[in-house]
């Protein structure tokens, strides 16, 4: 197995508590609308969750997107080319990672990913089906710039950010991401380097909050372990037996939305600190934004990346992207 041992570039405290968990938590605990950035959704717990919802039948994305990956692996060889070092943003899927790196024949792979057990088993199961490929495993949170290691530096890059985890972001966090992708895969250094990402459509809101309120109620377990989390992590008194999961469809910001409602007037502490939630409150954890062709191109561009070449599955449900770094100019 061609593995390193990773690197982790996690800042904790001396509890051994994240501590950009910690200012995150606290900080969206204190605003009138309560929300918790969905990146924390993803320990141990929440990444083996998350690999289920992928399974439901009501969550179709993971089935339109390795449609995608599987239909197209021609023409991502033809476009990519062989020889460059897949940076994925988040542990790589059991079946759309190696799909794509069947299809280009790269040359390292390098997962980043914020929650380290999972990364490093990922990595490790993927390394047994493709011995002879250098896997670089880095536990850092890729929504600032990564510093890669020195053995993929010298080599052309292409990031793969599927899963339309990109739609979990408000616009503004969208473009800082996809400007701090473009600064972790070199493009400020010279580089040309490529960007696949997966960015869901906007389609029937009725199919929309299916996938995101499941009749089996992984979705529901998947959210309410963040409190889970939150509890043990943190020092927390949450009483989740008092709070439930609702997804419900915003159209005039084109998203699906997770909360975790309050049943009854609730007081807790996190770290220290006092909270309170009035029952109907809630805490907002998740936005999955859906996009058109068009928004989907505004948001790349803005983010310094332009539009090469998208495909879609066969009922037009999911788009992947192949984006090129854009070249900076001074002038119009």
């Amino acid at each position: 197995m061609n593995t390193n041992s990773g690197i982790a570039l996690v800042d904790l405290d001396e509890d051994g508590v994240d501590r950009a968990f910690r200012a995150d938590v606290l900080k969206g605990l204190r605003q009138r609308q309560k929300a918790v950035p969905a990146r924390w959704f993803y320990d141990e717990e929440g990444s083996r969750l998350f690999e289920r919802i992928t399974q439901l039948d009501e969550y179709y994305p993971t089935r339109a997107e390795t449609e995608i990956l599987e239909a197209r692996s021609d023409a991502f060889a033809e476009l990519v080319g062989p020889g460059r070092a897949v940076v994925e943003f988040g542990s790589g899927s059991s079946v759309k990672t190696p799909l794509l790196l069947k299809a280009i024949d790269p040359a390292a792979y390098v997962p980043l990913d914020i929650s380290g057990d999972f990364l490093r088993m990922s990595a490790a199961a993927l390394a047994k089906n493709f011995p002879d490929l250098p896997v670089y495993p880095v536990e850092a949170d890729f929504m600032r710039r990564v510093g890669l290691p020195q053995e993929v530096e010298p080599l052309k890059k292409l990031g793969f950010f599927p899963g339309s985890t990109i739609g979990n972001m408000v616009p503004r966090t969208a473009v800082d991401l996809l400007r701090s992708m473009r600064a972790t895969l070199g493009a400020d250094d010279g580089e040309s380097p490529l960007l696949l990402i997966g960015m869901d459509m906007v389609k029937d809101h009725r199919v929309l909050q299916a996938a995101y309120a499941d009749a089996e109620g992984v979705t529901g377990a998947f959210n309410m372990n963040l409190v889970a989390r939150i509890n043990r992590e943190l020092g927390g008194t949450i009483p989740a037996e008092s709070l439930e999961h609702k997804a419900i469809w915003n159209d005039k910001l084109a998203r699906v939305e997770m909360h975790l409602v309050a049943t009854r007037d609730i007081a807790f502490a996190v770290s220290g600190e006092e909270f309170s939630m009035r029952s109907g409150e809630t805490i907002h954890t998740e936005n999955s934004h859906k996009f058109t062709r068009r928004s989907a191109n505004l948001l790349l561009l803005a983010g310094g990346w332009t539009p090469v070449k998208r495909w879609l599955d066969h009922e037009k449900r999911f788009s992947v992207i192949l984006a090129r770094a854009t070249e900076q100019r001074d002038a119009p």
